[in-house]
């Protein structure tokens, strides 16, 4: 692991177990356990490294989207099943959502932050838009956005808000209902989400 990558990591863990006022550069110099000085090497300001450990975080996230999806679902596949699956794979790792949801408060106080954040969300968002596009949706924009955000309720709910952890046949269950709405044929209101793909 790169140093860069080794003093950001250190700030995911600082920012979901002490917030972020827990977050210095020496305390992420002893999590890491890097002589003193190596964080401020790597990044120097404060601004610095929330930029390097959002870059990070947008990275791991990124990479656990791709591997589920690739350029795209696999001909034939269960967009709820894969869908649910990335879903529960981002609830299992409490710390990088917890840390996510410091750097997202704090891009509200900070703009050079705040079009960081909202650059780092459109490589979610536009692949959204275009999986739901291939599947047939009829304003794929907006449901690419509708996606994001049910996603990011179920997270928050679970880690940050009151709700109960959803068992793997809830995910499911929800994840259907949404792409249900999105993809009913117009006019009938009765979904197919598997139809568009077996026509393409």
């Amino acid at each position: 692991m790169k140093r860069s990558e080794a003093v950001a990591e250190a700030a995911i863990t600082l920012l979901a177990e002490r917030g972020m006022r827990g977050l210095t550069h020496r305390a992420v110099d002893e999590a890491a356990g890097l002589p003193p000085g190596s964080t401020s090497n790597v990044a120097r300001t404060r601004a610095a490294l929330l930029e390097l450990t959002l870059s990070r975080l947008t990275d791991l996230e990124e990479r656990l989207f791709s591997g589920a999806m690739g350029d795209g679902p696999p001909p034939g596949a269960d967009l709820t099943e894969l869908l649910a699956g990335v879903l529960t794979a981002q609830l299992r790792d409490r710390r990088r959502t917890l840390a996510r949801y410091e750097l997202a408060l704090e891009a509200t106080r900070r703009p050079e932050l705040r079009e960081i954040y909202d650059r780092a969300g459109r490589r979610f968002r536009d692949p959204a838009v275009a999986l739901l596009a291939a599947a047939g949706s009829r304003d794929p924009v907006r449901h690419g956005r509708q996606l994001v955000a049910f996603a990011e309720g179920v997270m928050f709910d679970v880690i940050a808000g009151a709700g109960a952890e959803p068992s793997p046949d809830d995910l499911r269950a929800g994840v259907r209902d949404l792409l249900r709405g999105m993809l009913a044929d117009e006019g009938d209101g009765r979904s197919d989400a598997g139809r568009s793909r077996r026509r393409g």
